[in-house]
């Protein structure tokens, strides 16, 4: 009996040992994108008020180098914008349903945050190519904005409903 359990133990521990090295020998675990989609409304009349702002752009390359101080870049911007924007639906902001705009005024929804982030970004260095403009359904079915960050080790999003710079996984 004690043979036994020894012999299952040690075969459990083997089989999780496995699996921690399988996912490390994987590497970085990046989105899975499907085909193309339409551009979202709001962001296509963006462009078409501030063309300048849709014409930047970078080769789709390697993912930016995730250094220590862009992380730092990243973590401070996410932070800095969550907490100097204050949350305010367009309706309420620019009396219509669907409005993408940099938070001027102070206020903006959640894809204000993204695109004041990814200005920031791109002002501090960070290639165009490497920052996404994400739409994804919120359990209720809603459309929510994220702004989603390609580096090295794999991608992270920024979200003005959290507090933390999270990995998309």
């Amino acid at each position: 009996m004690k043979k036994t359990r020894g012999k299952l133990l040690l075969a459990a521990m083997a089989m999780q040992l496995s699996a921690w090295g399988s996912a490390y020998a994987a590497g970085p675990a990046y989105m899975h994108t499907g085909g193309r989609t339409t551009q979202p409304v709001g962001h296509y009349e963006f462009c078409q008020r501030i063309p300048g702002e849709c014409s930047e752009r970078t080769r789709r390359g390697a993912p930016v180098e995730l250094t220590r101080k862009l992380w730092a870049t990243i973590v401070n911007i996410n932070n800095s914008v969550n907490t100097r924007i204050k949350p305010r639906t367009d309706m309420e902001n620019y009396g219509v349903e669907e409005y993408w705009a940099y938070p001027a005024n102070g206020y903006g929804d959640c894809e204000d945050y993204a695109l004041e982030k990814r200005r920031e970004l791109m002002d501090a260095g960070v290639p165009a190519g490497n920052l996404l403009m994400t739409v994804a359904r919120q359990p209720n079915g809603d459309g929510h904005a994220v702004l989603t960050v390609r580096t090295s080790l794999g991608e992270f999003i920024l979200d003005n409903l959290e507090t933390k710079v999270l990995s998309w996984t």
